[in-house]
């Protein structure tokens, strides 16, 4: 009889594949379309290429720095726990695909059992072996058949799962090389400027031995010997102020890195090249590589997916149970006429879940709409983000032919102060002390120029998602 129902299930099977091939539950899935402008402000881009598809170590020339990077994506704990997230990803993707084979279970067992003779009820009849031990071996199948796509789209899921995984991953390795990049020339402008400082320091040092001579040959009066004095020690006192901003910087690129605080190997801000064929290309097109915005499509993807599983809930599944084995009142006689076996096709239609599934439905379409946001977010980020960097990029070139002119400028003004409050009685060492004071933000301002420069081509080159290559 058992044999009889398979005629039943194959038509059933074959007409509910049949509808599920008919694409009437789920959607197929499609990139959502997001205006995009290549306009930055009155900047137009219209280079066919662009420094994203370059390796970092082509934009980067310093060996040290290098070094350094190569060590953060080495250590850099951030990093290492998106990797982990990956693996945790991968799992998930092999379980979902595992989904779509038959289970197989194995089983046996000794059953021993008793029956009264009242149960029996045999009247009276004695002699009746009461007891039973049954030996029992079998293995059992249970598979259910992707009619309306529930698998599939839970397999696309669990894939764009993994993927957006993947490309958190690389936006974390992206951001690693920018921010350790960032953090070194951090290093190097407070470098500079504590040299700066110090050699103005030792220049004030000698002002003041001057102003004591002069006072002495009658050139100027004790006011000046007294603001001299008071000028060095203002100097003075600025510098653990930057020695410690240096040790700060170290420990946070430290962490970075993945060590424990320490000194960190460097060369100066002078050496520095900054790379020069800045090429952004089309965003429209290239920042699709860009990782964080292939992450948020990819959690789009996932949401979407649980969409059309929430709507396979709507439909009965089929499942097809087969299961078979030996079994035996005799352990001897266990392989003789002892088999049986079973073969279930059935159909579960939800009934009082209705309001459950109509509810995980809502669910995820929300959670489907609140992804779209965050795609559309990510992109306009991206683009802000290319805007702010290329726009700071020039503005620092601009800033620095300025201040390399003022700089040469306020050389030229402390040169001719000290002269004629040497040899004239037409200025006083206010003057001269007020020129040197802007001459000095200036110098310090120009390390800044410099450091801004270094920083926005890698944010720039971040921007375009570079990097990960």
């Amino acid at each position: 009889m058992k044999f009889k129902s398979i005629k039943y299930i194959v038509p059933i099977t074959m007409t509910l594949l049949l509808l599920g091939s008919c694409g009437v539950v789920n959607k197929r899935y499609t990139t959502p379309d997001i205006e995009f402008s290549e306009n930055y402000r009155d900047t137009l881009v219209q280079d066919s290429t662009s420094i994203a598809t370059l390796p970092w170590k082509e934009m980067i020339s310093d060996t040290i720095l290098q070094g350094l990077i190569e060590e953060g994506l080495q250590n850099n704990l951030d990093l290492k726990t998106a990797l982990e997230n990956i693996n945790q990803a991968r799992a998930s993707l092999a379980q979902a695909k595992l989904s779509f084979f038959p289970s197989l279970e194995g089983s046996a067992q000794v059953t021993r059992s008793k029956t009264s003779e009242a149960a029996l009820n045999f009247g009276g009849v004695s002699g009746i072996n009461l007891n039973t031990t049954t030996y029992t071996g079998q293995l059992s199948s249970s598979w259910e058949l992707d009619v309306w796509g529930k698998l599939r789209s839970n397999k696309r899921s669990a894939l764009a799962s993994f993927l957006k995984t993947e490309a958190a991953a690389r936006a974390v390795q992206t951001q690693l090389i920018s921010d350790i990049a960032q953090s070194y020339y951090s290093l190097l402008a407070l470098d500079a400027q504590l040299a700066i400082t110090k050699k103005t320091l030792e220049n004030r040092i000698k002002d003041q031995e001057t102003m004591k001579f002069l006072k002495e040959s009658g050139v100027v009066d004790g006011a000046a010997v007294v603001q001299s004095e008071a000028s060095r020690y203002e100097i003075e006192t600025s510098i653990p102020d930057i020695e410690i901003s240096i040790l700060e910087q170290e420990n946070a690129l430290a962490i970075l890195l993945g060590r424990v605080p320490g000194a960190i190997e460097r060369t100066s801000l002078k050496e520095q090249e900054a790379y020069a064929d800045l090429k952004i290309g089309v965003p429209s097109s290239l920042l699709r590589n860009r990782p964080d915005i292939q992450e948020a499509e990819m959690a789009f993807r996932s949401a979407f997916e649980d969409v059309n599983v929430a709507k396979t809930n709507f439909y009965p599944s089929l499942t097809i149970t087969a299961s078979g084995g030996l079994s035996s009142l005799s352990l001897s006689d266990f392989f003789d006429n002892s088999i049986f076996y079973n073969l279930i096709g059935g159909l579960t239609q939800p009934i009082f879940a209705n309001g459950e599934n109509k509810a995980t439905l809502k669910i995820n379409k929300s959670v489907q709409q609140q992804s779209f946001y965050d795609y559309k977010a990510a992109w306009l980020n991206a683009g802000s983000e290319i805007s702010n960097a290329l726009y700071s990029y020039n503005k620092t070139k601009e800033k620095q032919e300025s201040r390399a002119q003022q700089i040469a400028a306020l050389e030229k003004s402390v040169e001719f102060t000290e002269a004629l409050l040497e040899y004239s009685s037409s200025t006083n060492y206010t003057d001269v002390l007020t020129t040197k004071n802007s001459l000095l933000s200036a110098q310090l301002e120009g390390v800044e120029d410099k450091k801004e420069e270094l920083q926005a081509i890698i944010e720039l080159y971040r921007a375009l998602g570079g990097g990960w290559q």
